[in-house]
């Protein structure tokens, strides 16, 4: 039987449900967008594109147990970080950048700040769960250690 991630449980059970639900957004908005009118603002839905990779590689990393997703939960949350903050500054100081939306545009206004808060309270849930995280090991993190003997 496959042991239960500690981070899948209580409150990290809400974040699991928020990036699936985010990410089953912006996978359709990038294909829509990439789709029907790529042209038009190809950054922005290139950066539409990643932002569903980010969310959907998260919601994987957080759901599977082990210090491999764990540190592959913290990346990838660091990075949903830099990208919604670096984005949504950028659009607010370049139009010109954006004529048309991403999921990560204006820190997330189209998606009532989701995106500026969720990882900041992944970070959170990562942070407090740090040291049962590290002790739930994968099949991946005990194959690796079987290997390195």
């Amino acid at each position: 039987m496959a042991t239960k991630s500690s981070l899948a449980t209580g409150v990290g059970r809400v974040l699991i449900a928020v990036y699936g639900i985010l990410a089953l957004a912006a996978t359709g908005r990038s294909v829509v967008q990439i789709g029907e009118k790529y042209a038009f603002a190809p950054f922005a839905y290139t950066l539409s594109a990643i932002a569903a990779v980010v969310y959907i590689v998260a919601m994987i990393a957080l759901i599977v147990p082990g210090r491999t997703w764990y540190r592959v939960a913290c990346v990838t949350i660091v990075f949903e970080m830099t990208g919604v903050l670096v984005i949504g500054t950028l659009s607010l100081l370049d139009r010109q950048l954006f004529p048309d939306d991403t999921i990560w545009s204006y820190y997330g206004l189209g998606y009532a700040f989701a995106p500026l808060v969720l990882p900041i309270a992944g970070l959170w849930w990562l942070r407090k769960h740090h040291r049962t995280a590290g002790a739930v090991a994968g099949p991946t993190d005990q194959s690796v250690a079987a290997a390195g003997e």
